[in-house]
C-alpha cells in the first residue's frame, strides 16, 4: 500500500514504511497561485503513475470534471504529481487497463447493490433506523424510492422497524430492514416472532467493530455466530454472506425470494468494508425477478394459515380476502393459528419448521453456496467468507505455490457436502477472518469435523492488506 500525504511523523513512517510517500501538495498549489483545494490533483497525478495509467487519459477526465473549475491549474498540478514519481522511478503498484465492458458498468457499493437486488426481487417496503454502516442502504433506497416504486420509512427505533416489516409481510408486501450489530440485538425477539409466525422478512446486517458501540466506522466479521443463532428457540433461517458487490446484489435478491418461498426470516450478512467499498459492476437487469410464493386456491372460508404440509410450507392468503380468516401469532398454534399447549401440535409444528429447513437445504443445491478459486487440486487451502474475498484473491497473485481458495457464501444452512468436496485432498487448511476467535473455523469443525490447522485473524477494525496477507500465507506454505 502507498499512502500519500503532505507530511508524516515518525510513528507514521514506522507504520507505513516505504509506503509513506510525502509530497508538498499545498506548497505546489500556492506556488501556482491556485485554490488550496486543487492540491488533490497532485495526488491524482501520483496515483495515475502508481497505477501505470496513461496520463493523457487522466487529462481528458480532468477536462470533463473541471471544465469550469481551475482546469489549467488542476492539469498542471496533476502533471507535477505524475512527474515526481516518474523522476524517482517509483515502483508501479499495479497496472490497470479499462475493462472491455466498461461502458456498461456502474459504480456500486455493497449496500446499494444488496438493496437493488431486493428491489429486483419485488421489494415493496424498506423500514430502517439509521445505524452505521447500514445507513447508506436506507439513504440509497430513500433516494430512489419513486423510481423503484417502493416505500421507505424511518421509524423511531430498530424494534419498531422489524415489527413494522413483519406486519407488512403479514399483509402480503415484501419488506426488509437493515442495521448493524447493536440494532439487530434489539430486533432479536421480533426475529424469533417471524420464525414462529412463519412470516418472510429480510434483515440486512452490516457488521462493525463491537461489542456495544465499539468502533462504529471500522469493519469486523465478529457477528457470524450471532446471525446464525439469532432469536430464541429452534426455527430455520437463511444467512448469506456475500464477498463483493456483485454477490451482494445476488444475495439481496436470493434472500428475498427464498424467504418468501419458504416463509422464514433471512439475513444478508455484510460488513463495513463491503457495505461502503465501491466496485464497477454490469448488473444484468433481467437476471433477477420476484420468485414464486405458495398461495391458497381453495374456498377462502376453509383457509388454514398454518396447514400442515409435507414440505412444511403452508399456502398463503392475505387479509382482505372475503370469507378468509388470516391469523398470525407468536404462540405455538394449531393449523388455524389458535394457541395450543398440548404436546401433539407442539411436536407437529416443530417438525413442520424442520421440514421447511430441509426444503431450504434442498433448494440450496441450485445456488452457489460454496465457491472455489485458485488451484482446485492444491493440497494447501484457504477457507474464508465475506469481504475478505477481495484481499485473498489479490494476495493469491503473490503466493509462492498453488493454493486452493474456498469461499463459504451460505452460512446457514451450511452446505457441508460441498465443503467436503471443495476441501477433498487438502492437507493444510488456513482460515482467514476479520475476527478474533475464528468463527468460521469453529463452525466448520462443528458441522463437518474438518479442522483448520492455521488461523490468520485480524481484529483491529481494518481489512486485510493483500501483500501483508500474502507474506503471512507464504510463510505457512513455503
Amino acid at each position: 500500500a502507498v499512502i500519500i500525504a503532505e507530511a508524516f511523523d515518525d510513528e507514521d513512517r514506522r507504520v507505513f514504511g516505504e509506503g509513506a510517500l510525502e509530497i508538498k501538495m499545498m506548497q505546489m498549489a500556492r506556488e501556482l497561485g491556485a485554490p488550496a483545494i486543487t492540491r488533490s490533483s497532485v495526488a491524482l497525478g501520483a496515483v495515475c503513475y502508481l497505477l501505470d495509467l496513461p496520463f493523457e487519459t487522466m487529462v481528458e477526465d480532468l477536462k470533463r470534471v473541471f471544465a469550469e473549475k481551475s482546469l489549467e491549474a488542476n492539469i498542471t498540478l496533476a502533471e507535477k504529481g505524475y512527474e515526481i514519481l516518474k523522476n524517482q522511478n517509483y515502483r508501479h503498484s499495479k497496472s490497470i487497463r479499462p475493462h472491455q465492458a466498461a461502458s456498461q458498468m456502474e459504480l456500486w457499493d455493497g449496500n446499494a447493490a444488496c438493496g437493488y437486488g431486493m428491489v429486483k426481487a419485488g421489494l415493496n417496503f424498506y423500514v430502517s433506523y439509521p445505524m452505521t454502516p447500514a445507513s447508506s442502504l436506507l439513504h440509497y433506497l430513500a433516494k430512489y424510492q419513486r423510481d423503484f416504486n417502493i416505500r421507505v420509512v424511518q421509524p423511531e427505533n430498530e424494534i419498531a422497524a422489524i415489527n413494522m416489516i413483519i406486519g407488512m409481510s403479514y399483509a402480503g408486501k415484501r419488506a426488509a430492514t437493515g442495521t448493524s450489530g447493536g440494532g439487530f440485538a434489539l430486533m432479536e425477539e421480533a426475529f424469533s416472532l417471524a420464525g414462529m409466525a412463519e412470516t418472510p422478512i429480510v434483515v440486512v446486517l452490516s457488521q462493525r467493530m463491537a461489542p456495544a458501540t465499539g468502533v462504529p466506522t471500522y469493519t469486523s466479521q465478529a457477528d457470524l455466530r450471532f446471525a446464525i443463532h439469532a432469536g430464541h428457540g429452534d426455527f430455520p433461517r437463511l444467512v448469506i454472506a456475500p464477498g463483493d458487490a456483485q454477490e451482494a446484489f445476488q444475495a439481496g435478491a436470493d434472500a428475498m425470494n427464498l424467504s418468501w418461498k419458504h416463509q422464514l426470516p433471512a439475513i444478508v450478512l455484510l460488513d463495513k468494508h463491503l457495505s461502503e467499498s465501491q466496485a464497477s459492476l454490469a448488473i444484468l437487469e433481467g437476471s433477477v425477478a420476484p420468485g414464486p410464493v405458495k398461495m391458497y386456491e381453495g374456498d377462502p372460508s376453509q383457509f388454514l394459515r398454518y396447514k400442515l404440509t409435507d414440505d412444511g410450507v403452508s399456502p398463503m392468503l392475505f387479509p382482505g380476502v372475503p370469507g378468509a380468516t388470516v391469523r398470525a401469532t407468536s404462540y405455538e398454534h394449531d393449523e388455524e393459528g389458535l394457541a395450543v399447549e398440548e404436546k401433539e401440535p407442539i411436536i407437529a409444528n416443530h417438525q413442520k419448521r424442520v421440514a421447511k429447513g430441509e426444503g431450504l437445504k434442498k433448494d440450496s443445491m441450485q445456488y452457489e453456496t460454496i465457491k472455489v478459486y485458485g488451484d482446485a487440486n492444491a493440497s494447501d487451502a484457504i477457507i474464508f467468507w465475506g469481504s475478505t474475498k477481495g484481499a485473498i484473491l489479490e494476495a493469491s497473485k503473490y503466493f509462492v505455490k498453488p493454493v486452493r481458495l474456498v469461499q463459504v457464501v451460505w452460512l446457514e444452512p451450511l452446505d457441508s457436502g460441498r465443503i467436503y468436496s471443495a476441501l477433498d485432498g487438502v492437507t493444510r487448511l488456513i482460515d482467514v477472518e476479520n475476527n478474533g476467535n475464528a468463527q468460521l473455523a469453529g463452525l466448520l469443525r462443528e458441522k463437518t469435523g474438518l479442522v483448520a490447522q492455521h488461523a490468520l485473524l485480524r481484529y483491529d477494525g481494518r481489512p486485510f492488506d493483500p501483500l501483508q496477507l500474502a507474506d503471512k500465507i507464504n510463510q505457512l506454505i513455503a
